[in-house]
């Protein structure tokens, strides 16, 4: 039976909610839409009442993939929604702050992307995976990537026929970088001195910086460089990188304006140093992160570079084992950088522990708000917040923010 529904906002997922509450992908704040009610979703979804705001979606894959969920809303509607996600999070803890107008990526800038690649009768099939489903589509004129990662989607594919299995998918990680295509695939085979020779002549025949199969280097034709300011790094294999550079330079930007001044910085979540080793230009910085080929690979960026102030690293699980307040002695500023279940535990120090400024990097508003409510109480000022889109036509946010030790406290 075919019911309608109004929705009254959108979740954090970016789907419109009505009242019971139904869930409705695709939908806007106001619209009418109309189709069959199976359980919690509205499926054969018809808008009835369209909203001023709603555009029509600039790819013609949008339907079928799953890689996107807003690119029927206008850039306008979609930058006021992310901005409100923060101050709605922060609203929840009790917490205002002053908030930067978005930044937002241009189209076709993604410089990664983890590409599903599934061997068929016919030859192979790879693209992105449909919205909660197994089905892969095709992306040749996906408005996501850079066109390089879109050219490179065949040698994915090659690497699947040569290592790949028809009863699973596997996913290639298709990264850019200054020496070429940097790749890193999962799910494949497992190797033998037969599939190793005829994925090092691949690499060889395609052209690529590196190839990597499940976490083993393969072959490196070149080194496939990322630059980190004036630093040239090789992260190892699948390592984190921001989504597009552009992103990257907005957050660098922001937690370099953050600090300013500082002669002694803690980055923790480094990384392979992204913020690091541009902090470095200025102030001496001790780097922290759980992953020590991470480190390693930050280590040898900053040897390799001239004019950068000392870097020191250490490998350490800050879940596990934060830094504790007597550790943050003598250090100006601390930059934090952790995945999206925030830094609870380390948080928790570094309200004891008092150093002068924070700058906070973030990709969850949730537990962002939650770490800022425990500094705030702990007598810090929350100076601003700039909202970083990379992730473009996505429910996924980020941000970073300047936290400031209130001396009227």
């Amino acid at each position: 039976m075919t019911q309608q529904f109004t929705i009254s906002r959108l979740g954090h997922q970016g789907d419109g909610i009505a009242d019971g509450p139904v869930y409705i992908p695709r939908t806007l704040p106001g619209e009418v839409v109309s189709g069959t009610l199976v359980g919690q979703l509205l499926e054969d979804m018809r808008v009835e009442t369209p909203s001023d705001q709603r555009v029509k979606a600039p790819c013609r894959h949008y339907k079928a993939c799953g890689g996107c969920q807003l690119q029927h809303a206008s850039d306008a509607f979609v930058a006021d929604w992310k901005v409100e996600i923060v101050r709605a999070a922060l609203s929840a803890q009790g917490l205002k702050a002053p908030m930067r107008p978005i930044h937002t990526s241009p189209e076709r800038s993604r410089r990664r992307a983890t590409i599903a690649v599934r061997r068929t009768k016919k030859g192979t099939l790879a693209g992105f995976h449909g919205r909660a489903s197994d089905t892969i589509t095709e992306i040749p004129d996906c408005h996501l990537l850079d066109p390089a990662l879109i050219a490179a989607i065949p040698v994915a594919e090659a690497l699947a026929l040569l290592g790949g299995s028809r009863k699973g998918v596997l996913a290639v990680t298709l990264t850019l970088s200054e020496g070429g295509l940097d790749i890193a695939v999962s799910g494949g085979k497992p190797l033998d001195g037969p599939l190793e020779l005829a994925l090092a002549q691949a690499t060889e025949k395609q052209g690529l910086a590196r190839l990597s199969w499940d976490g083993e280097v393969i072959a490196m034709r070149q080194p496939p460089v990322q630059r980190f300011g004036i630093a040239g790094v090789i992260p190892p294999p699948g390592a984190f990188l921001q989504a597009t550079k552009d992103g990257e330079q907005a957050l660098t930007r922001a937690v370099l304006e953050a600090t300013q001044g500082a002669k002694r910085v803690v980055d923790l979540f480094a990384g392979s140093g992204t913020f690091s080793l541009p902090l470095a230009q200025e102030a001496e910085v001790h780097a922290v992160e759980g992953e020590s080929a991470m480190t390693q690979a930050l280590d040898q960026g900053w040897r390799k570079a001239s004019g950068l102030k000392r870097v020191t690293c250490e490998a350490r699980d800050l879940f596990r084992r934060p830094l504790m307040s007597d550790e943050f002695k003598g250090f100006d500023a601390v930059v934090l950088d952790p995945p999206r279940a925030g830094a609870e535990a380390q948080v928790a120090e570094l309200a004891q522990a008092q150093p002068p400024v924070i700058a906070y990097v973030s990709c969850n508003p949730i537990t962002f708000a939650r770490d800022a409510k425990t500094l705030v109480d702990a007598g810090y000022a929350l100076e601003w917040v700039q909202v970083v889109d990379q992730f473009r036509w996505s429910s996924h946010t980020e941000l970073a923010a300047r936290f400031v030790l209130n001396p009227a406290r």
